[in-house]
């Protein structure tokens, strides 16, 4: 397998662990108090954008080639480690 063939693997494991947390928060979320569902709300607009933007590089990644792949994976590793962590700020505000 190579190298971009993981990182895609991994990218789309990391995709499907965000799709699964976000429905977790949207059924907390349905039974929360009025107040709470539109902050939360809120919170789970964020985590989708991020979740969306990621889907979209991932996209990028699979359409790039062997030579455009080598000099845009750096890029894609900050693009990637930024909305991570929008994504687990978004996340830790709903705790």
């Amino acid at each position: 397998m190579s190298e971009r063939d993981e990182y895609v693997n991994k990218l789309k494991a990391r995709l499907d662990q965000w799709d699964a947390e976000i429905k977790k928060l949207r059924a907390r979320a349905e039974e929360a108090s009025a107040d709470a569902r539109i902050d939360q709300q809120k919170r789970l607009a964020e985590m989708r954008a991020q979740r969306d933007k990621a889907e979209q590089k991932l996209k990028e990644v699979r359409q790039a080639g062997d030579e455009a792949w080598d000099d845009l994976k750096s890029g894609f590793d900050r693009a990637i480690g930024s909305m991570s962590k929008a994504f687990e700020d978004a996340m830790a505000r709903f705790k």
